[in-house]
């Protein structure tokens, strides 16, 4: 199987989708959803609602195929007619069973909700990537995949079928995987960073190798003949997309790929440096002390602690 950077970077800051739960709502209503430090997003089975994110006077509107994924902490309103004074949604949660929640009269309406847990130290690189909010419409070419694993999901939650929580847990993260590859091919600007490198398939095939062999000693040369480019040309559009050049992005992946090492493994230091591409433990320890502001030994002293 050929490198993935995509999958490299979700794993590396730990994404990890779950089903917060669902909600069908009827007649007049309305619902104020606190500020959350997670990444949410939600997928709209049934019916059609308003909604208003923060103290922005704009609103959108959703409907049945319509998926919004938020990063900002901040709270939004839910509703069917926004004149409707507002529920605080712990009111609501506190009347539902198991996730599944109930508000006003009648059933027009049907809400799955998912939220995504990042890396405490690496998450942000995600967070910065993105805007605020991600509102994908129906009809579009990754909302006709996000409708079909939302039918799914709705079909596992009211049939209650066998393995349900690990299907369900599957089909969300899928599902959030699909809003950002929406965001990457909405031709959208991005902030310079890792998800703008990763889309740009120009730069593709110098990323490979970069995360194929990231303790190779790799030269702006052979990474711009990969990519069909002058080495200056190369050197460019690669800092555009990602903030850095291109050496810099290889020595913080190789920084991140240390990171998870120290927290989850027993390596020793040195030979974790030696499997990185550094000469000796001291040059791993220096670059590492350097870039990350602390020495290996500390670090992962540190979060073994968490």
């Amino acid at each position: 199987m050929s490198v993935d950077p995509f999958s490299d970077v979700l794993d590396l800051i730990r994404a990890k989708s779950v089903v917060s739960g669902s909600l069908v709502a009827g007649g007049a209503w309305s619902i104020r959803f606190p500020p959350s430090d997670l990444v949410n997003f939600w997928g709209v089975a049934r019916g059609e609602c308003w909604v208003r994110i923060g103290s922005a006077n704009a609103l959108l509107h959703l409907e049945a195929g319509d998926f919004l994924l938020r990063t900002a902490s901040e709270g939004a309103v839910l509703a069917s007619d926004m004149a409707t004074t507002p529920v605080d949604f712990e009111d609501v949660l506190a009347s539902g069973t198991d996730g599944r929640l109930h508000h006003g009269q009648g059933e027009q309406f049907l809400m799955i909700g998912g939220k995504v847990e990042l890396d405490a130290a690496h998450g942000a690189a995600l967070i910065d990537a993105l805007p605020s909010s991600i509102h994908i419409r129906h009809g579009s070419q990754h909302a006709t995949i996000l409708e079909c694993l939302l039918t799914q999901l709705v079909r596992e939650r009211t049939e209650d079928m066998p393995g349900v929580a690990t299907a369900s847990t599957q089909l969300a993260h899928l599902m959030f995987i699909e809003i950002l590859r929406a965001r990457l091919d909405s031709g959208a600007e991005l902030a310079p960073g890792w998800l703008r490198l990763v889309g740009n398939r120009r730069l593709a095939p110098a990323v490979r190798l970069l995360h194929g062999e990231p303790a190779r000693a790799w030269g702006l040369e052979e990474l711009a003949r990969e990519c069909n480019m002058s080495r200056a040309t190369f050197a460019v559009h690669f800092k555009a997309d990602a903030g850095i050049t291109p050496l810099a992005y290889l020595a913080q992946w190789r920084m991140r790929l240390a990171e998870r090492a120290l927290r989850d493994g027993d390596s020793a230091i040195s030979t974790l440096g030696y499997s990185l591409g550094y000469t000796s433990e001291s040059a791993f320890s220096n670059a590492f002390k350097r870039l990350v502001g602390k020495a290996p030994a500390r670090y992962r002293a540190q979060a073994r602690l968490r």
